[in-house]
């Protein structure tokens, strides 16, 4: 049987651009059992401190095939891969792992997925892209030294526009925009987006270090800011850009308990990791210091401020529908 690699691989990419953004500080990364060439298990990592894409997989796979299993009930990183190795009585010996980034090789608030790949020997790993954190490389070393056969570079082109928004952050910094525009590209009038999309955004905020909005949205708009529609959610820090510093403190955004609210005509994204929330002017003022622009396009229409969104200086990385709207996450054109 022939194994078409790329295919496999182009799923496992699919699948962690679900969760590009809300792994921070992680990259996203996916991941995808193949047994007997059949696809078992799709998984990608999905919130920093949580098992890691191919722990997942590897717990799914087994699953699959094992669905009254106490794994069923794990979900602790450091007790599902106790559990696997414990338990797998080879069940991986003729399963082939696709991984959109080398399995780490060290261990903090996860253990090292090389260890438990080792254990587990599946027949084969493939892999799209290098760790460029030295820190957690070392996984491909250490697989092909316990006999795994590794094949890698698979999809790299697409691994690699994976990987930016981490290799971003690893530079010092990583700042995102976050718009949202009518069909026609209009943006007055209240809300634009659907429920799904607000509730991505306050997802967004929950794992940000700082939420930067203008001074004049925050006087017309009287925003909160906070992330209501997720449980457990963290309302992010707020810069307010604005040269005049007067503000009506019952706007509900100064409300938030525990949250630092700063009023500023200057703004630092030299460090840190930083969604900034707006409009076509403060896109255009920020369009030097931003490295992605994350855009949705609500299907309605209004008929003020029209723009011709093929003006914008970006090209698209990952596009998908989320409720009625068209999420899009673009890069500045080169």
């Amino acid at each position: 049987m022939v194994i078409n690699d790329e295919f496999y691989m182009s799923l496992a990419i699919a699948e962690a651009w679900k969760y590009q953004l809300l792994t921070y500080p992680n990259p996203a990364v996916g991941a995808l059992v193949l047994k007997n060439g059949e696809i078992t298990s799709l998984e990608a990592h999905q919130k920093a401190g949580n098992a890691h894409a191919e722990v997942l997989a590897l717990k799914s796979a087994y699953l699959n095939k094992n669905p009254k299993s106490d794994l069923q009930a794990i979900n602790n990183p450091f007790a599902i891969h106790d559990y696997l190795k414990e338990n797998h009585n080879g069940f991986f010996e003729d399963c082939e792992v696709y991984i959109t980034l080398e399995p780490c090789n060290h261990t903090g608030k996860t253990p090292a997925c090389s260890d438990l790949l080792v254990a587990l020997k599946p027949k084969r790993v493939i892999i799209s892209v290098l760790d460029p954190n030295k820190k957690a490389s070392g996984g491909i070393e250490k697989l092909k030294a316990f006999g795994i056969d590794v094949t890698t570079d698979i999809c790299k082109k697409q691994g690699d526009d994976l990987l930016f928004p981490f290799l971003r952050y690893m530079s010092g910094k990583f700042v995102f925009f976050k718009l949202a525009v009518r069909a026609n590209g209009s943006i007055d009038g209240g809300y634009i987006t659907s429920k799904e999309s607000l509730t991505y955004v306050h997802e967004l905020r929950n794992v940000i270090d700082t939420l930067v909005i203008g001074g004049n949205t925050v006087r017309i708009d009287r925003p909160t800011l906070d992330c209501r529609f997720i449980e457990n959610g963290k309302a992010p820090n707020i810069i307010i850009y604005s040269k005049q510093k007067e503000f009506d403190r019952t706007i509900p955004l100064f409300q938030i308990p525990n949250r630092e609210v700063v009023i500023s005509d200057t703004l630092d994204t030299s460090s840190g990791y930083k969604m900034i929330e707006g409009g076509y002017s403060l896109l255009e003022r920020f369009y030097d210091r931003i490295d992605m622009l994350v855009l949705f396009i609500s299907p309605n229409f209004k008929n003020t401020n029209d723009i011709l969104l093929s003006e914008l200086k970006f090209q698209i990385l990952y596009s998908t529908r989320i409720g009625d709207d068209e999420l899009m996450l673009l890069k500045k054109r080169l």
